[in-house]
C-alpha cells in the first residue's frame, strides 16, 4: 500500500511544531526561573536593608490586628459619632467628644465625617483643575488634529513630566514650600491628574470619527471651530467617563497624601494608628470603606447615564463570548 503523496510534508510539518513547542517550553522555563531567582534576590535584598528585619517579624504579622480590636465594640460607633464613653480618662484615647465640628449651638458634626468631607473636596477640586487643563492641552498632542510636530511633542512632553511622579511626592514638595494643609494636596493631586488625564483625553481624539472634522475644513472652519463642533460633542462623553474614573482615584490619593500632612481624614488615620488608639482606627478605615464604596457605585452609575447602558452591555456581551 503506498503512502499518501504529502504523508512526508505532514510529517515534517508535526515534526517542525514539535520542535517549536520544546524550545517555547524551554524558554518558559528559563524565564520563570530567571523570575524567582529575581524575587528571590529583592526579597533577600529588602529583608537585610529593612530595619526591622522583615522575614523575622513575619511570625508577628496579624499581632498588630489583634491590638486594634477594642475592649467594646460599641467603642468604634462612639469614636465614629463623637459620643462620650464610659472608659473615658482623660487621655487622647477616649476624647471623641472634643473633636465635634458645632454646625450650630446644639448640632454637630462628627470630626471624622467632616475630615472625610475635606478628602472628598480636596479630590473634586483637583479633579476639575485636571479636568480643565487636559481637556484644553488634549487637542494640540492628538496627531489628527495638530500637524505641527514640534507642538505636539512639547504637550505630549509636558503631559509626561506631570505624570512623571507619584502625587505623595509632588505633596510634600509643595508642602516644604507652602507649609501642612489642603493647599498642597490639591496641587499635587491636580498635577497627576492633568497629565493622566491628557494622555487618555488625547487618545480618544486620535480615534474619533474625522468626517465631521473633514466637512468644517471642507466649508472654511477655523481650527477651533473645527474642534468645537466637530470634536468635542462625539468624545465629551468618554471625556467625562474618564474623569469620573479619575475622581475614584483621586479620593484614594487624597486620603494617602493626608497621611503625610496634606489635611483630611488620611492625617487621622495616621495619628490614630500612631498612637494605638484601637476603636478611632477602625472608625476611619470603617468610614473610608463606606465613602470609597459610595464613591464607585455613584461614579459608574453617572458613567452609565453619560456613555449609556449600551455600551457597558455590549463590553459584558464581548467578554462572555
Amino acid at each position: 500500500m503506498t503512502k499518501p503523496p504529502h504523508s512526508s510534508l505532514v510529517f515534517e510539518t508535526e515534526r517542525h511544531w514539535q520542535a517549536l513547542a520544546r524550545q517555547r517550553r524551554l524558554y518558559t522555563g528559563l524565564g520563570l526561573a530567571l523570575l524567582l531567582m529575581a524575587l528571590t534576590g529583592s526579597l533577600w535584598f529588602a529583608n537585610e536593608t529593612n530595619a526591622g528585619k522583615f522575614l523575622d517579624r513575619l511570625p508577628h504579622f496579624f499581632d498588630f490586628f489583634g491590638d486594634m480590636i477594642p475592649r467594646d465594640g460599641w467603642e468604634i460607633w462612639r469614636a465614629l459619632f463623637d459620643l462620650e464613653t464610659p472608659y473615658a480618662d482623660g487621655s487622647l484615647k477616649y476624647d471623641y467628644p472634643v473633636g465635634r465640628v458645632y454646625l450650630t449651638e446644639n448640632l454637630y458634626m462628627p470630626e471624622y465625617v467632616f475630615k472625610m468631607i475635606e478628602t472628598i473636596n480636596i479630590a473634586i477640586v483637583s479633579t476639575i483643575i485636571g479636568f480643565t487643563f487636559g481637556f484644553l492641552l488634549c487637542f494640540l498632542a492628538a496627531s489628527n488634529l495638530t500637524t505641527r510636530g514640534w507642538l505636539r511633542g512639547f504637550v505630549r512632553r509636558f503631559l509626561e513630566i506631570l505624570r512623571a511622579f507619584p502625587e505623595i511626592v509632588i505633596a510634600g514638595f509643595f508642602a516644604a514650600i507652602l507649609s501642612l494643609g489642603p493647599v498642597p494636596a490639591i496641587i499635587a493631586v491636580a498635577i497627576h491628574t492633568i497629565g493622566s488625564l491628557g494622555k487618555m483625553f488625547f487618545e480618544v481624539v486620535e480615534n474619533a470619527d474625522m468626517k465631521a472634522d473633514e466637512g468644517l475644513r471642507a466649508v472654511g472652519g477655523s481650527w477651533v471651530e473645527r474642534v468645537r463642533f466637530g470634536m468635542v460633542p462625539q468624545v465629551l462623553p468618554n471625556f467625562l467617563s474618564y474623569t469620573l474614573l479619575r475622581l475614584e482615584i483621586n479620593v484614594r490619593a487624597s486620603t494617602i497624601i493626608g497621611a503625610v500632612g496634606g489635611g483630611g481624614i488620611g492625617e487621622a488615620l495616621r495619628l490614630s494608628i500612631s498612637r494605638g488608639h484601637e476603636a478611632k482606627t477602625i472608625a476611619i478605615v470603617l468610614l473610608l470603606l463606606i465613602t470609597v464604596i459610595a464613591v464607585d457605585q455613584l461614579s459608574a452609575w453617572l458613567r452609565k447615564r453619560v456613555v449609556g447602558e449600551q455600551a457597558f452591555t455590549s463590553a459584558r456581551a464581548g467578554a462572555l463570548s
